[in-house]
């Protein structure tokens, strides 16, 4: 299968999970309000960093062994025996810490993050595994099949009364429906590993699990540190903005998740040559999506959050920090997806390290002095520190060229777009009272992104050559020169 064919299908089932979630979340956000979507958010990030401590980095170091495709049986064993064996230590710590845990989050969530932790444990191991195989189209299309069956569980329990409470559960309940799934479809089986693979895990997961800590880390320190200095209204506010923001940085997780397992091919390969083409490919279309999402966030973010309820406007400002944040992250991330393929994980350590240690010193100071936006500010701020940093390591080991011209294409087309969807809102607000906000951003929505893919369309031989090479569209003749 093409690589463009497996990202488009990857992205597509991303998008598909993020407008399910997405779905959900308005519902949630009307029925339950911004203080309890404030509980849940505090108590899915204690899981999720608690699932860090479980899985330790072995998850990333089973699916880089898995694509080598040396004994790969061998090592998801001894990855699933390392993994249960954390998740068990971690699963303690909870049950330990229980009164402090729930006097942070302000309800009694312990038993609910115990099952949400070693769900998603199992859950990663088994995506690694997946993945490592090749199998990358295979856990895109599970994902919104996990977001759809735990948006569907949760929304039946808030019905019935459940309240947070069946928002965890059915979080639960919708990776343990993917794991299932996820088994099934699995081609590696158990099998006795040696001790030389264990140690193999250990040496890569010992620097790599700080990648999933800068995953964590982008996605969660600003909440921590908001759940410590703010209430959690303003939390559920700004976790409402962070599930916006989620959308622009689809289509560069799909390209990194499906680009990985084929950089780490070519680089065992010695095939340097497609090494580089890869990585340069993977740099021009980054910002693909979250370039126009940047400048539509500026244009309609208020518009766009009153769909969630009038108290969410607060957070204007908030969505156009956390998106600007994403573009650089996104990159950044890009290129550490190739030091790791590279199997230089030490590398990656150092810059992870550096960016992890400034995202949580930044938001703590940032957020004392100027309130819960200082927490966006400060995932800029760490997100461009990240960025240049992974270019210098990057560009020391592998000679690449940087697509210029690729991405000032996009952000041509994404100021044309710009200016017709301010122009189209500035002129609808003037000539009518009172619109119908709901249909109005839909409409705003669509005409950007029209305006966004025909100009780029026009401008840009490379996008017209990838899309007619991995998609059944015909381009009309007009875009055909």
């Amino acid at each position: 299968m093409r690589i463009g064919q497996t990202s488009s299908i990857v992205f597509g089932a991303k998008l598909l999970t993020s407008v399910v979630g997405f779905v959900a979340t308005l519902y949630f956000a009307r029925v339950l309000g911004a203080e309890v979507l404030g509980y849940y958010a505090l108590a899915l990030v204690v899981a999720n960093w608690l699932k860090l401590v479980g899985d330790a980095g072995i998850s990333s170091a089973v699916k880089k062994r898995v694509s080598e495709e040396t004994d790969p049986s061998a090592y998801f064993t001894a990855g699933l025996i390392m993994i249960g064996g954390f998740g068990l230590v971690a699963s303690v710590l909870i049950a330990v810490f229980r009164d402090t845990l729930n006097s942070y989050v302000g309800a009694d969530v312990a038993p609910y993050i115990i099952i949400i932790l070693l769900v998603g444990l199992a859950v990663s191991i088994t995506n690694a595994g997946l993945e490592g195989k090749r199998l990358v189209h295979v856990t895109g299309m599970l994902s919104p099949v996990l977001t759809g069956g735990r948006s569907l569980i949760q929304i039946v329990l808030v019905l019935a009364g459940f309240g947070l409470t069946g928002m965890l559960l059915g979080f639960a309940t919708g990776g343990l429906l993917v794991l299932v799934i996820g088994i099934v479809i699995l081609s590696v089986r158990i099998r006795r590993p040696t001790v030389t693979q264990f140690r193999s895990l250990f040496d890569y997961a010992k620097f790599s699990w700080l990648g999933n800590l800068r995953g964590r880390s982008f996605n969660d320190i600003d909440i921590i540190v908001l759940g410590a200095f703010v209430s959690p209204t303003l939390v559920g506010i700004y976790s409402i903005t962070w599930n916006l923001t989620s959308f622009v940085g689809v289509f560069a997780s799909s390209i990194r998740q499906t680009l990985f397992p084929e950089l780490s091919y070519a680089n065992a390969q010695k095939q340097d040559e497609l090494f580089q083409t890869l990585i340069t490919d993977s740099i021009a279309f980054t910002g693909l999506i979250a370039i126009p999402g940047l400048f539509g966030s500026i244009l309609i973010g208020d518009r766009l959050l009153r769909i969630y309820g009038d108290e969410f406007t607060r957070g204007t400002v908030v969505l156009g920090l956390l998106i600007l944040s994403m573009l650089i992250y996104d990159y950044q991330a890009q290129l550490l997806n190739a030091l790791n393929s590279l199997d230089r994980p030490d590398i990656s350590f150092r810059v992870n390290f550096i960016f992890v240690g400034a995202n949580l010193a930044m938001n703590v100071m940032f957020v004392r002095s100027f309130g819960w936006v200082g927490a966006a500010v400060a995932t800029v701020v760490a997100a461009t520190i990240g960025l240049v940093l992974s270019l210098y390591y990057l560009r020391s080991l592998v000679r690449f060229e940087l697509p210029e011209g690729e991405i000032g294409n996009q952000l041509a087309a994404a100021v044309v777009m710009g200016l017709v969807v301010g122009g189209t809102r500035a002129g609808v607000e003037s000539a009518f009272s009172s619109i119908h906000n709901m249909t109005f951003v839909v409409g705003l929505v669509a005409l950007g992104a029209g305006v966004y893919f025909v100009t780029l369309l026009s401008i840009s031989t490379k996008f017209r050559t990838t899309i007619q090479d991995n998609t059944p569209i015909t381009l009309p003749s007009v875009f055909q020169y």
